[in-house]
């Protein structure tokens, strides 16, 4: 049995098609795991959605912020559709239901005690361990089964944009959704800046990227990310970063979690959307 992790797709079905296909992927024996962001700038957000949930127990995929954004038009009253996004054809298919539910049922983190492995979209920030992201993701998940348009409505906003246990209410849910599904920067002491999004030499101090903090208490799993493909390919500190930019013309890459100091699989993107717009 192999299990591979596979970056964000973002509706480019026919390249994860293409690389499940270089993999070997067999669903007698193997496993998928998807950092989240299947959907949206991609051409083909419907086929991605209906492929990875035809996969059943053999993928696993959390929610990234792209995925959310498809949900909170879905479920919402005050989230719309943008002019870049590519979520229509979710919206209008005949199976828009059954896909959206399996969708909303999907985790914020996956973490796999065996391998010592967290799944997330985006990160941590440095007060918090495995077992806190995973427990914070429990409490958006519940909220978000028990009243999603209550959450989807209330849920957009970059404040607070600091970490204390004492946040409550909608306010403690936000935070976690932004750090786990748009976080990529932050202070020592849990501040984070949700609007940089550039590569490493657009960062200003106080801010580090947010696995390179030595005080980090998520230090003793290793994180498995995507969300930042200005990075690229990240193996670095207990971290796998493995968005590589396949919507703006990069790649899709897979690596074998249980061997992740071997060479990736990548598969090349036509590049669908412009970065520099």
């Amino acid at each position: 049995m192999t299990t591979w992790a596979i970056g964000d797709i973002q509706g480019c079905h026919d390249e994860l098609r293409a690389l499940v296909a270089e993999l070997g992927f067999r669903a007698d024996r193997d496993q998928l795991w998807f950092t989240g962001d299947l959907v949206n700038r991609g051409p083909k957000s419907l086929e991605t959605l209906r492929y990875v949930r035809s996969l059943g127990d053999n993928a696993v995929t959390v929610l990234g912020n792209h995925d959310l954004h498809l949900l909170a038009v879905a479920y919402a009253t005050k989230r719309k559709i943008k002019s870049a996004d590519t979520i229509e054809d979710v919206l209008g298919a005949r199976d828009r239901d059954a896909l959206l539910e399996w969708l909303l049922s999907r985790p914020l983190t996956h973490y796999d005690p065996a391998r010592q492995t967290l799944l997330v979209h985006a990160g941590l920030v440095p007060q918090w361990t495995a077992d806190t992201a995973v427990s914070l993701a429990r409490e958006v998940e519940g909220a978000l089964q028990k009243d999603p348009r209550g959450v989807f409505d209330e849920m957009y906003g970059d404040q607070p944009d600091k970490w204390s246990d004492s946040l409550r209410g909608m306010d403690r849910l936000r935070f976690a959704i932004n750090a786990l599904t748009r976080l990529r920067i932050c202070t020592r002491d849990g501040r984070v800046d949700l609007k940089m999004k550039g590569g490493t030499k657009d960062i200003r101090a106080p801010f580090k990227p947010w696995f390179e903090w030595d005080n980090r208490e998520s230090r003793d799993a290793r994180v498995i990310f995507g969300h930042w493909s200005a990075l690229g390919l990240v193996r670095t500190l207990g971290v796998v970063g493995l968005d590589t930019g396949c919507v703006w013309g990069g790649s899709l890459t897979a690596i074998d979690i249980d061997a992740v100091d071997t060479k990736p699989v990548s598969t090349p993107c036509r590049g669908y959307q412009d970065i520099s717009e």
